[in-house]
């Protein structure tokens, strides 16, 4: 389970970032950054964990929470940046944005992952850094929870491709309706998979 022991090390007031989104065949990246108020309880502190092994309906009580007792940003990188960056550089860019959106900045950031971003303040990168830091577990299920609300206003107004089920992933049930369907308008078409479609309908 993560805890506070990466940021005790740093010391300061230290800030999370995590994304979701980078392996989906549709719809933007999205990073959160958090940084938790003095007052967080530790009935909230026990339940955090990976948004990864939490279910859908846990994650989102708990952002309800993390709302209350931690200040946090969202950064979202769209479809198209994606497409003319590249995944990796449109989540450093998402990354930024989520950390300027929480209105001040940390003395120390965690980040997870293996790159970091070109941040404002001293930072480190840490692998499977939502196993081990409770910021970046708490950023992950924000970033979860945003990501997934916008899939599912997504579905609605592009349906077929099950995207309230798969958030976009590449399921069996998305690559049928690709094939169908064809990609839409916010499918990224700089991942393989996508192109393949699109060429196909030509």
């Amino acid at each position: 389970m993560p805890d506070l022991s990466l940021e005790f090390a740093a010391g300061g007031r230290v800030a999370g970032i995590d994304e979701a989104g980078r392996g989906p065949w549709a719809g933007p990246v999205v990073a959160a950054a958090l940084v938790f108020r003095p007052d967080i309880p530790t009935t909230l502190v026990k339940g955090i964990d990976d948004s990864k092994k939490l279910r859908p309906g846990v994650r989102a009580h708990l952002f309800e929470q993390l709302q209350e007792h931690a200040d946090f940003g969202i950064g979202i990188a769209s479809v198209a940046e994606i497409d003319d960056l590249n995944i990796l550089q449109a989540t450093m860019v998402a990354m930024q944005r989520a950390l300027v959106a929480i209105g001040t900045t940390p003395d120390f950031v965690l980040v997870d992952g293996n790159r970091l971003p070109d941040l404002p303040c001293p930072a480190r990168a840490i692998v499977r850094g939502d196993g081990l830091s409770l910021t970046i577990a708490a950023a992950s299920i924000a970033a979860k929870v945003t990501r997934d609300k916008l899939m599912v206003a997504l579905a609605a107004q592009h349906p077929g491709y099950g995207w309230e089920r798969n958030m976009g992933y590449g399921t069996a049930e998305h690559r049928e309706a690709l094939d169908t369907l064809g990609p839409s308008a916010v499918h990224r078409f700089s991942f393989a998979p996508v192109a393949r479609a699109a060429s196909s309908r030509k």
